[in-house]
């Protein structure tokens, strides 16, 4: 019992159970503006009676679109609302934190050299050594 105490006491868990609740909070919100908004508009421009009914008919081929581009926005409405509400801002504070501790910006990573550049840079090296004897 005391591990398994421990285990539900570290912080991390219970940031996890909190992020859980919320993403299920707003799924219901964004499901909400996707049927009360987006549906109804999809379905227009597909002149359907709802979004289950919207189709796209390519001979005797019936597509079902409408379902699929209701999911898409979806998507896109979560994904944009956690990159502006979360990720931006957290990034922001990180380097607003870090300008504190260090007085300045942190430089841009710069990409490790690849193998064929550290291989290039070691033959010169090499061959300056050897004009140099």
């Amino acid at each position: 019992m005391k591990g398994f105490k421990e285990f539900i006491m570290r912080g991390n868990v219970i940031e996890l159970a909190t992020a859980v609740i919320i993403g299920a909070a707003f799924t219901a919100i964004v499901d909400a503006l996707v049927a009360g908004i987006f549906d109804p508009l999809i379905a227009a421009v597909f002149n359907a009676d709802n979004i289950a009914d919207a189709v796209l008919q390519v001979g005797p081929v019936k597509f079902g679109v409408g379902a699929v581009i209701a999911a898409i926005i979806n998507f896109l409405i979560i994904a944009a609302v956690v990159y502006f509400l979360i990720v931006l801002p957290f990034n922001k504070l990180n380097e607003r934190a870090y300008i504190m501790r260090h007085g300045h910006k942190p430089e841009p990573e710069v990409a490790a050299p690849t193998e064929a550049e550290l291989l290039t840079e070691i033959r010169d090296l090499l061959a300056a050594n050897k004009q140099q004897q």
